[in-house]
């Protein structure tokens, strides 16, 4: 996008941010309205926010007394998009380990397996992290935090939870637990896949009783125990980190066996199964790039795998594989799904709507409709293309300043070079009358 354009929008926004900032009553008129609900698309629809509340949805509302109005000329409005699966505000600097809190070893050192299943990443989210504002400005407004495994502990990861991404340091949603299978977690299970369904089968039967808590063999603390019992019988979601087709089919039937509700991220080789996933009701999160096999267990990658599940009835959502950094560009994963046979209502949902449902917060995010919370993005085009900006993000129906660090070295290093000649500074060091 040329910089004349760029700062057409950005006055644009700005406009927006003057209109709605502290509104307690706002009307967004004349949008093309996506509610990633039945309802569909809405051409030229307006939405009406109260008090946070998205009050109506339709067509020639009346703004009440008092009410901060936007045009949106036609342009696309959004619910604020989910970042997938990430490390948001557990991880600031991947290569500085004390900056990264979202795995558990505390095994490491005796080499005993350590299962803890009750440990929570929610408890070290930082809501002040950098790239909160980073990714929200970009229409990501929520995300699910991983609690992933590491050297020293066990292929249960342990809990994490939906956070919305407005500051806020409590989760939205309940709590997840994370499992990880396959090649890439057999280092954690005596170099044997075989082994994770032999764990697996133990840790149930020690919640069941069948393993008594004070024997030598006992894997899990009281508190692990009681963890557990949540996910069992039909309780909380069990996102599992799986790609081959037959580690899957294995999930599905030891799921099935203990009532676990089960959600599969990754996926690789999901296709293979589309019918029994649909069948089971399993969402499944993808990454729409994986597309050539980058191990042995995702030999029949394909980038049709969005569309192909999506196809057989399988809730299809988008993750990245852990990228926490670049969470924003995950509207361009649902954009090649799109580009690759997923239907582009589909390819919004797997951004809005299905990991709404899936990790239990669908009453309040994931969709435009009455009662539920204004968090929304006006775009300048489709969501789902790279040249597409998110104009305004509004969270509880107020506009966030549209600013983050990126945006502010941006402009920093975009000032006019003063001539050192003339006793000016260097390049993109303000004066004493900035």
């Amino acid at each position: 996008m040329s910089r004349p354009a760029l700062k057409a929008l950005a006055a644009a926004a700005l406009s927006f941010v003057a209109l709605a900032a502290n509104a307690q009553e706002l009307l967004i008129r004349n949008a093309t309205v996506h509610t990633a609900c039945p309802q569909g698309t809405l051409q030229g629809a307006d939405v009406l926010v109260r008090a946070g509340v998205i009050a109506a949805v339709g067509t020639g509302l009346s703004a009440p007394a008092g009410a901060q109005v936007v045009d949106a000329q036609s342009r696309p409005l959004t619910p604020t998009l989910f970042g997938g699966i990430t490390a948001i505000g557990l991880e600031e600097v991947s290569g500085e380990r004390s900056t990264v809190d979202g795995s558990l070893g505390l095994g490491a050192e005796s080499h005993q397996m350590t299962v803890r299943p009750e440990f929570d990443v929610t408890l070290a989210y930082n809501p002040a992290s950098v790239l909160v504002p980073v990714t929200r400005i970009e229409g990501i407004g929520w995300t699910l935090l991983e609690a992933g495994t590491t050297e020293g502990g066990s292929i249960i990861g342990g809990q994490g939870a939906v956070v919305r991404l407005d500051g806020s340091p409590d989760p939205a949603g309940p709590d997840v637990l994370f499992v990880d299978l396959g090649s890439d977690a057999a280092g954690l299970s005596g170099q044997s896949r075989a082994a994770q369904w032999m764990l697996l089968d133990q840790l149930v039967d020690e919640v069941r009783g069948r393993i008594p808590a004070g024997s030598h063999a006992a894997l899990l603390t009281p508190a692990g125990r009681d963890t557990l019992k949540k996910y069992l019988d039909g309780g909380g979601r069990v996102v599992v980190e799986v790609d081959r087709a037959a580690d899957i089919r294995q999930l599905l039937r030891w799921s099935k066996r203990h009532g676990v509700k089960v959600a599969v991220s990754g996926g690789g080789e999901a296709w293979k199964l589309a019918p029994q996933l649909a069948a089971a009701d399993v969402p499944v999160f993808v990454n729409p790039l994986a597309n050539l096999p980058s191990s042995f267990d995702q030999i029949g990658a394909t980038i049709e795998n969005a569309a192909r599940l999506d196809a057989a009835g399988v809730a299809v959502g988008f993750t990245q594989g852990g990228d926490t950094h670049n969470a924003r560009k995950i509207r361009q994963l649902a954009g090649n799904a799109v580009a690759n046979g997923l239907p582009w209502e589909d390819g919004l949902a797997g951004l809005t709507s299905v990991p709404a449902r899936a990790f239990g917060v669908a009453d309040e995010l994931g969709s435009i409709a009455p009662g539920k919370r204004a968090d929304l993005v006006l775009w300048s085009g489709d969501p789902l293309e790279v040249n597409a900006v998110a104009m305004q993000v509004w969270l509880d129906g107020e506009a966030i300043e549209m600013r983050s660090r990126q945006t502010d070295l941006r402009d920093r290093y975009l000032r006019t070079l003063v001539p050192r000649a003339n006793g000016g500074l260097p390049r993109a060091y303000p004066t004493t009358a900035d």
